[in-house]
C-alpha cells in the first residue's frame, strides 16, 4: 500500500501560529525525501473524512487544546489511522498541568511546590486563603494557564502587589491557574524519541524567564547543546525526564522542560506531547547535536507512528 500522510496543523489553539510553522517545516521535508504528504488544517477540515480520502497515517503537528490534548488522538484511534507522538490518555495528561505534577510527586518525582485556583474559587473564596497558599510556598512565583503550551498566558509575580491583576490577565487563558514556586537555577529541556534520550539543552534567556517572548520572538535567548552540564549531572537530568516521559505513558517525540535550583537538584516543569518542529525548535537542535539532521529527525518520528488502543477481541462462542 502507497503510504499518504496527513501533516496536521493549524487549529483553533492560541498556539496555532506556531502549529503552522512546525507543520509547513515538516511539510517542506516530507516532500524532500520523496513522502506522499498532504497539508491539513484541522480548523477547516473534517477530520471523519480522512480515512475515506485515502489517508492511512497521520503526523500531528498540533500544539495546544484540540491537538495536543488527546482529542485528536481519540479521532484517530476511532478511524484507525497511525499517529505519530503520544496516546490520548498521556496526550491530555500531559496538557493538563495539574494531573501531570500530580502523577509524577506520586511517583516520586522532583516537582516544584504547586498549588492551584479555578476562576470559581477565585471569585467565592476569600484572597487570604489564596496569600497563605502563596506565603507557604514563597515568592517569586510563576501563574501559568493549566492546560495550554508555549508559555502562553504564563506570568512570573515577585511581589504581592501584582498578584490581583495578573490573576485577572491569567484567567483570560483557562478557567484553572497553577501557581508554582519560582526556581532561580538555570532551565534546561531533554527530548526523547521512545527510547533514545537525546543530548540535554542548556536554556538562557535575558527575559523574566523563558516565556513566549523569549520562545519566539528575542533574538537574545541562547541554547546550549550539550548543556555543559558534567557527566554525572546530566545523567541525573536525563534520567528524571525519562522517568516522567514513561510515567505518563509517553511514546514517540516529546520534550520535557526542567529547572535546577540553587542545590544544583532538578525539578520538572511540564512535558510537551507535540513539541514544535521548525528547523529553531528545540527538538532539531538535540537531534543535530546527536548527529540526525532534520529530515532524518521526521522521518524517524514518522516510522514510530502508531494505534494505541486496545486491540478488540471477537465475543467468545459460549457453548450450549
Amino acid at each position: 500500500m502507497i503510504e499518504k500522510i496527513a501533516v496536521l496543523f493549524g487549529g483553533t489553539s492560541a498556539e496555532r501560529k506556531i502549529s503552522i510553522k512546525s507543520g509547513n517545516s515538516i511539510l517542506k521535508t516530507l516532500h524532500e525525501i520523496g513522502i506522499n504528504a498532504y497539508p491539513i488544517d484541522t480548523k477547516y477540515f473534517p477530520l471523519i473524512t480522512l480515512k475515506r480520502k485515502g489517508f492511512n497515517k497521520v503526523f500531528i503537528a498540533l500544539h495546544g487544546k484540540e491537538g495536543e490534548d488527546g482529542t485528536i488522538q481519540g479521532m484517530l484511534e476511532i478511524l484507525k489511522i497511525p499517529y505519530t507522538g503520544s496516546n490520548v490518555i498521556s496526550s491530555a495528561i500531559g496538557m493538563n498541568k495539574l494531573k501531570c505534577k500530580q502523577i509524577w510527586k506520586g511517583a516520586g518525582l522532583n516537582t516544584a511546590p504547586f498549588f492551584v485556583i479555578t476562576k470559581n474559587e477565585y471569585k467565592t473564596i476569600p484572597l487570604t486563603k489564596f496569600f497563605e497558599h502563596i506565603n507557604f510556598i514563597g515568592l517569586p512565583i510563576v501563574i501559568k494557564p493549566n492546560t495550554g503550551g508555549s508559555s502562553i498566558g504564563a506570568i512570573k509575580i515577585n511581589n504581592m502587589n501584582s498578584l490581583i491583576p495578573t490573576f485577572e490577565k491569567a484567567f483570560y487563558f483557562d478557567n484553572t491557574l497553577l501557581i508554582e514556586k519560582w526556581l532561580c537555577g538555570p532551565e534546561y529541556t531533554v527530548a526523547i524519541l521512545n527510547d533514545i534520550i537525546l543530548p540535554s539543552i542548556r536554556i538562557e534567556t535575558q527575559n523574566n524567564f523563558f516565556d513566549y517572548n523569549a520562545k519566539y520572538k528575542s533574538n537574545k535567548t541562547k541554547y546550549f547543546c550539550p548543556s555543559g552540564l558534567t557527566e554525572i549531572l546530566d545523567k541525573k537530568l536525563t534520567n528524571l525526564a525519562m522517568n516522567a516521559y514513561k510515567t505518563i505513558g509517553c511514546s514517540g517525540c516529546a520534550r520535557i522542560d526542567i529547572l535546577q535550583d540553587d542545590n544544583e537538584e532538578f525539578y520538572l516543569l511540564e512535558i510537551n506531547t507535540s513539541p514544535g518542529m521548525t528547523n529553531h525548535s528545540l527538538v532539531p537542535i538535540a537531534a543535530r547535536q546527536a548527529g540526525l539532521s532534520f529530515s532524518q529527525l521526521v522521518l524517524y518520528i514518522l516510522k514510530l507512528a502508531t494505534l494505541h488502543a486496545t486491540p478488540r477481541f471477537n465475543k467468545p462462542k459460549i457453548s450450549k
